[in-house]
């Protein structure tokens, strides 16, 4: 397939979603199977990957989407880096359709690194943003909190967690409906003064940011207790407490599991609480939202897990289209114009 329509689409029609075809443990079937499991919801798909293979492996599904034709695919045991050079790699194809205005927003259950290093090369950073961050929705008590950020910097500075903030609040409100989201800053207590030099210093910048509704210094429980809407740590923290939380949910259920098969009465138990169970582990499952939208780009891209199955891409899909309507990213724009002005 040649080039795509102008990716502005009729008032009518939801925004056209590029998906990276070829990324990802799964792919290219749980990109197809999740693909055509959105575009029978509404949603509009484009694939970016090998045409002949998409095109062969949709046609045994009896099935037909549009595709861009990428010759090369950045593996996951491959360096980030090698985006500049492998200009024919799906990840970079999906992204240079959106910066041309072909596509909405690109998806991409691949490589994390690569992902956010073709963002940044390709589409660039928003006006006042000088680290992007990845957001992540964690399931808690009260619904789901944005913890940003889950990786995309390793060590940070206290200005970049302020802008974060930023984008987290802008998130909240757009995404979760919250008029006037709560921000946390993780840190070791709840006192203020408590932490490293990076979160004192934080601390005080994020007190007097217009735009964000300081709550204070929250620690790793209020995560999934829901304390704050947000909850802003640098990426290096936010990375290591979510693969923590994730983790634990595995585990844990792992215990329930092994407990209701232990004896007949536990079985017989485990039948009447197997509906309740099954609602809880949706929500624990990071395939729910299905991908992290990376914040401070000037564009719309999404990071999905490696293991990624056909349920997790369509909801990344769908992840993706209501952020887009949403118009977070002009959003965040303005938010960060607010910051800079003072």
């Amino acid at each position: 397939m040649g080039a795509m329509s102008a990716a502005a689409p009729a008032p009518s029609q939801p925004p056209l979603i590029a998906l990276d075809a070829m990324g990802g443990d799964r792919m290219p079937d749980a990109a197809i199977e999740g693909a055509l499991r959105a575009v029978s919801a509404g949603e509009r798909v484009v694939l970016v990957g090998d045409e002949a293979r998409l095109r062969e492996a949709l046609r045994s599904r009896g099935a037909e989407l549009p595709i861009v034709h990428a010759g090369d695919v950045i593996a996951m045991q491959d360096s980030a880096g090698d985006v500049r050079r492998r200009k024919d790699a799906s990840i970079v194809v999906a992204t240079r359709l959106v910066k041309a205005g072909e596509a909405a927003a690109v998806v991409s259950m691949g490589h994390s690194g690569a992902t956010m290093a073709a963002a940044l090369l390709v589409l660039g950073r928003l006006p006042g943003v000088e680290r992007p961050a990845i957001l992540a929705n964690v399931p808690t008590k009260t619904g789901f909190t944005a913890l940003i950020d889950a990786g995309a910097n390793a060590d940070c500075k206290p200005a970049w967690l302020q802008q974060f903030a930023v984008m987290g609040s802008v998130y909240a409100r757009a995404f979760y409906g919250d008029p006037n989201p709560s921000v946390g800053l993780m840190s070791i207590g709840e006192e203020e003064g408590k932490g490293n030099e990076l979160v004192v210093a934080a601390h005080a910048l994020l007190r007097e940011t217009p735009g964000v509704n300081f709550h204070g210094n929250v620690e790793g429980r209020d995560l999934l207790a829901g304390t704050t809407h947000v909850v802003v740590a640098d990426g290096f923290t936010g990375n290591v407490m979510l693969k923590l939380a994730e983790g634990e949910a595995k585990v844990l259920f792992g215990m329930v599991r092994d407990a209701l098969r232990s004896s007949l009465r536990a079985k017989l138990g485990g039948l009447l609480v197997r509906p309740a169970l099954r609602g809880i582990a949706d929500r624990l499952d990071p395939g729910t939202y299905g991908a992290q939208p990376l914040l401070g780009v000037d564009g719309y891209a999404f990071i999905g897990h490696g293991s990624a199955d056909a349920r997790a891409v369509r909801n990344a899909l769908g992840t993706a289209r209501k952020m887009v309507d949403a118009g977070v990213r002009d959003r965040i724009a303005d938010g960060l114009a607010r910051l800079a002005g003072g």
